[in-house]
């Protein structure tokens, strides 16, 4: 799951990293509407021999935890499956790093997972955008587009 804003308005932005990553893992692949009217865009790709669904909500960050629920449902995937993609201000930009459970370290999307799911033993891969230099909000920061060094690093 590439967590991200939809919409033009967020196109580009720090906190959409994980439909850019997300984007990227599908390749070639096309998006399309998930099944059963559930929120989110899907692409079924081959990685190791097995099918995988890489999805993007198309619900707001926080509201993310509904469509992932609903896909695993869908899928029967136990949320020990699941991959959230995210950007994380705590990570250097570009940097990333993977991991198994924890907290929702104050990031909507995640807290919203775990709440939808019921835990938060789901894997992450954490994409770093860094933290705003002086005074910037973090908020106001990772809602902001990549400057022109960034927006040619992000591939």
């Amino acid at each position: 799951m590439g967590l991200r804003n939809p919409g033009p308005d967020y196109h580009g932005t720090r906190h959409n990293v994980g439909e850019v990553v997300a984007r990227a893992l599908a390749g070639k692949a096309s998006f399309k509407r998930a099944p059963r009217r559930i929120a989110a865009e899907i692409a079924e790709v081959d990685i190791d021999s097995r099918t995988t669904v890489i999805a993007l909500p198309t619900t707001f960050m926080n509201e993310s935890g509904g469509p992932v629920k609903a896909l695993a449902t869908f899928y029967k995937v136990p949320p020990a499956r699941i991959v959230a993609i995210h950007d994380e201000p705590d990570l250097p930009f570009g940097t990333m790093r993977t991991k198994l459970g924890g907290g929702d370290n104050g990031h909507n999307g995640l807290r919203s997972m775990r709440s939808s799911l019921g835990t938060g033993e789901f894997h992450r891969v954490r994409v770093g955008i860094g933290r705003p230099t002086g005074r910037q909000d973090v908020a106001e920061f990772v809602l902001s587009n990549y400057n022109a060094v960034e927006r040619k690093e992000i591939p």
